[in-house]
């Protein structure tokens, strides 16, 4: 109510009262409630950390051009981005514990005794919105690593095989005809001996050669038996004079001729291909798929427990896994995001690509992933030391 109304009413009363007259209080009315205060907008984006960097540990050749500092360009965070070349080396970095670093790239191989050792942090997916781009089915084969999938998110997925460059085995073979098994190429002496002499490389790593070596003898890829490992080694024994390279990525090695049969990742011998034909060769690379499967990984993205920087990390999570980003992941990289609504905007050589998208028929025989025992993977390491040094 207003001053001046209150006055007359003061007055009123006091004249009232010299007349003797007793009268009940004046009731008043009700203050006017007060103006509701507006309340300030919700940030658009992300919430982020106060210190704008983010310090990310993944395999080297393995983002699209121009993604970080498309990232950086939109949120005004820094990325410190480093390299490791095995699952090994990141392991043992992990174990060591204060790397600094708060995304990490692991195989889901490794993840999983990772996540049982209370390494990363569970994913915030509230702060995800692009999570639900994912495909279940690829989320369904990384629970088994991940139960809940509360710890992992695909950055790529593809899978260890053979891949050659075409004209050059074909021509070291000469009368003899491409194996209907592609393992034979690198594993069969009668195939190793004439390849050998345009050059044959394997990934230089336990855990992905021994597994392909137990498939091929008819063994659990994902053996934790000692005794599968050493027989496994004596197959590979038998064409050990004929490995001109071990290498811990074969992009390099069979882009430029070093190698024309290579046990590698076959989103790198994609990339081995591109590179190739940037150089003017008419050479076909390609990423085979042999008759009696492949086997398959994951690499995750994982949030380390101790990360300085979890918002942001959570930003880039999210922002890897908008479609435009995985269709760069497709394209540029060779390799599959598990993004579901990724295919409509691919080349349709890159959506049609076995080797990046297997065909439906294939997929069952895609050795899925698992994992070793700590004890497995030490025993593991012994017999391919044996094996690569020859004795």
């Amino acid at each position: 109510m207003t001053m001046r109304w209150w006055s007359v009413a003061a007055v009123a009363a006091v004249v009232l009262a010299g007349c003797g007259k007793k009268e009940e209080p004046v009731a008043q009315p009700a203050p006017a409630p007060a103006p509701a205060v507006a309340q300030a907008p919700a940030p658009k984006g992300p919430v982020l950390d106060d210190e704008k960097v983010l310090n990310i540990y993944n395999w080297p050749d393995y983002i699209p051009e121009g993604m970080l500092a498309a990232f950086e360009k939109e949120t005004g965070i820094k990325v410190n981005y480093d390299t490791f070349e095995t699952n090994e080396a990141l392991h043992a970095k992990l174990v060591a514990g204060n790397t600094g670093y708060d995304i990490v790239v692991p195989g889901s191989v490794f993840a999983k005794p990772q996540i049982e050792g209370g390494l990363f942090q569970p994913l915030d997916k509230a702060k995800i919105p692009n999570y639900s781009n994912l495909d279940p089915e690829v989320l369904k084969v990384l629970s088994r690593v991940d139960p809940g999938n509360q710890y992992l998110v695909p950055w790529g997925w593809s899978f260890t095989t053979v891949g050659i460059n075409k004209q050059k085995v074909e021509k070291a073979l000469g009368d003899l005809p491409m194996p209907e098994n592609a393992w034979d190429l690198v594993f069969n002496p009668k195939y190793t001996a004439k390849v050998k002499s345009c050059g044959i490389a394997y990934l230089d790593s336990p855990t992905e050669i021994i597994p392909v070596a137990l498939h091929y003898i008819g063994k659990d890829a994902y053996s934790n038996d000692p005794t599968d490992y050493a027989a496994a080694v004596d197959m590979l024994m038998k064409v050990r004079r004929d490995i001109r390279i071990f290498s811990s990525t074969m992009i390099d090695d069979i882009a430029s001729g070093k190698a024309c049969a290579v046990i590698g990742w076959a989103g790198d011998i994609n990339i081995a291909a591109s590179r190739a034909a940037e150089t003017g060769s008419k050479d076909e690379i390609v990423a085979l798929l042999p008759s009696t499967g492949a086997l398959a990984f994951f690499d995750t993205m994982a949030l380390l427990k101790d990360a300085k920087h979890p918002n942001n990390a959570h930003a880039f999570i999210d922002f890897f896994l908008r479609p435009e980003n995985a269709a760069a992941m497709a394209t540029e990289m060779g390799y599959n995001t598990g993004n579901a609504k990724v295919k409509p905007l691919l080349p349709p050589e890159i959506a049609g690509n076995p080797s990046i998208f297997p065909p439906s028929e294939y997929l069952p025989k895609l050795i899925q992933p698992s994992s070793y025992t700590n004890e497995a993977r030490e025993a593991m390491a012994s017999a391919y030391n044996r094996f690569k040094r020859g004795k």
